[in-house]
């Protein structure tokens, strides 16, 4: 179905991607800066997968979805890092056109399952600060595996048709993607066929499956903060907040990036804000996620020290 849509419908092999090629003297320090980045985005994420995956007091629902995030944010930094390093390196613009859709594809699909994460996540805070005695009974390993397969199946369905409906677009000319990797927005942008249908269900995505999951975490923080006010002591409070702090942080840096991004790409065009809103979002987020979940949690650090111990 891809080859008769590919076949039918494209007139081009490649794209050009700009993004940070048109400094050329900036670009040993670019492919220092980005392979720094990325290798502590990798780094740092495995650390927490290995910290959990060793040490049994954290196997539990809160520390199996974050190794699944973990998990997730090694994946999505690598769709699109080490395609921009190897153009950086080479001096090379272009990405074909089959792996401009495969890399678009994966991206997304990656995006929505960090969002979806970060809604079960901030479930799991909800029932175990609102409801402690039900907690170990609701969030059974059953729940938790349907609602990470849950996560990943709502993701896919919605990069498949995202994808589905760029694939039947026409680009008609040699096109030039401002960005450093393909993106959905810039995709539909530089189509020369009509893109109604195509921006229908941009918009209608993003407004379900990024404003539902997001007033999911809302209702739960509002409940969180209800329940810690409850507490009468202040170490009591300041237990139960402690709980959630690191999540809370990477949820408020998570959609301020995302927000940076949507308002970057519908401001009038500048591809110097859009870029770096886009590594802010891409590269950054998940290269600080781990920091936050290690540096604010007491487990992990005491895990990480135990794992290193036993490897020396």
């Amino acid at each position: 179905m891809i080859h008769k849509f590919l076949e039918n419908d494209t007139r081009i092999s490649e794209f050009a991607l700009l993004g940070f090629l048109e400094e050329l003297e900036l670009q040993p320090f670019l492919f220092g800066f980005f392979l720094s980045m990325y290798l502590i985005t990798v780094l740092g994420n495995l650390l927490i997968i290995l910290a959990i995956s060793s040490d049994s007091h954290l196997h539990t629902p809160m520390y199996f979805f974050l190794s699944n995030l973990s998990f997730a944010d090694i994946c999505f930094t690598s769709t699109t890092v080490p395609k921009m390093l190897v153009n950086i390196q080479t001096q090379k613009k272009t990405i074909t056109y089959e792996s401009c859709i495969t890399q678009m594809y994966f991206f997304i699909l990656l995006a929505g399952l960090d969002n979806f994460l970060l809604t079960v996540m901030a479930y799991d805070r909800f029932v175990a600060i609102c409801h402690p005695l039900h907690y170990t009974v609701t969030m059974n390993p059953q729940l938790c595996s349907l609602l990470l397969l849950v996560s990943w199946i709502m993701s896919a369905l919605h990069s498949l048709l995202q994808t589905l409906t760029v694939l039947r677009l026409s680009f008609c000319t040699e096109v030039e993607i401002l960005h450093f990797f393909c993106e959905l927005r810039q995709m539909i942008q530089l189509a020369c066929s009509n893109t109604f249908l195509n921006n229908m269900v941009l918009y209608f995505a993003a407004l379900l499956l990024g404003g539902a999951p997001l007033a999911g975490i809302l209702y739960s923080y509002s409940k969180i903060v209800s329940s810690i006010l409850g507490i009468s002591s202040a170490q009591g409070k300041y237990k139960a907040f402690s709980t959630c702090a690191s999540h809370l942080s990477v949820v408020s840096l998570f959609y301020c990036t995302s927000l940076g991004v949507y308002l970057s790409s519908a401001a009038p065009q500048n591809s110097h804000t859009s870029a770096v809103a886009l590594v802010m979002y891409t590269v950054v987020t998940p290269m600080l996620s781990p920091f936050i979940y290690s540096l604010r949690n007491a487990d992990i650090k005491g895990a990480l020290s135990v794992f290193f111990r036993g490897k020396l």
